[in-house]
């Protein structure tokens, strides 16, 4: 039986993996898994159907036999427990990574998100400059403690798993940003995540829905 994700039918991120679907369809590609994907509208976002999987009306959903799950996080949970290769086997380490991936979700990507939306929503506003730089500077913070932690290894604790999985995906949120730039062994470590055949396979494939739209 094969897994049904959702993604966007025409993602605001304009093919730059940055939607929450290209998480899922990473950790698909590093377990080897196939998997379908049904493009929803934001109107269809909000309607009773999607509800239903998803409360909050956002995407990825996750869908195999009986079991439907959403939230990005949960879902790479979801397949790193069921499939190998994305949890080591050794116990404490596998713990470990999943302390890693709510990290990820729950320390990092909020201050990143945060100046994200700022800058998209509120430019103009005559306080924007000083909020900014607030802002920037948590998200300094945090890079900084999590540079600091990283040091000269390629991942967080050992070999690859789905708690670098997941802070790839965050990260990726500040390329261009300059911020990342400030910390070369982050700039470095989300590159090695990149390169990875099963990112880029995953990469590809959400880039092409973009490509159909615009070719539409």
């Amino acid at each position: 039986m094969t897994a049904t994700i959702t993604a966007f039918a025409q993602s605001p991120d304009r093919g730059r993996g940055l939607a929450r679907d290209m998480r899922v369809r990473w950790a698909l590609e590093e377990v080897g898994q196939p998997y379908d994907v049904r493009l929803l509208s934001f109107k269809a976002m909000k309607q009773r159907a999607h509800l239903a999987l998803q409360p909050f009306g956002q995407i990825p959903t996750y869908e195999k036999g009986d079991l439907a799950l959403f939230d990005s996080g949960a879902i790479v949970l979801h397949l790193a427990q069921r499939h190998a290769g994305l949890l080591p086997d050794d116990a404490n380490a596998r713990v470990r990574a999943g302390a890693w991936m709510f990290a990820a979700v729950s320390t990092m990507e909020p201050p990143i998100v945060e100046r994200e939306m700022a800058r998209l929503l509120e430019s103009r506003e005559a306080w924007y400059a000083p909020r900014m730089a607030m802002l920037e500077q948590r998200v300094r913070t945090r890079l900084g403690q999590l540079s600091a932690h990283l040091g000269d290894a390629d991942w967080l604790d050992g070999g690859f798993s789905a708690g670098d999985l997941l802070l790839v995906s965050v990260l990726l949120r500040l390329k261009g940003s300059g911020l990342l730039e400030e910390y070369p062994n982050l700039a470095a470590y989300v590159a090695r995540g990149e390169a990875r055949p099963a990112y880029q396979r995953a990469f590809a494939a959400q880039l092409a829905v973009f490509e159909a739209t615009q070719a539409g």
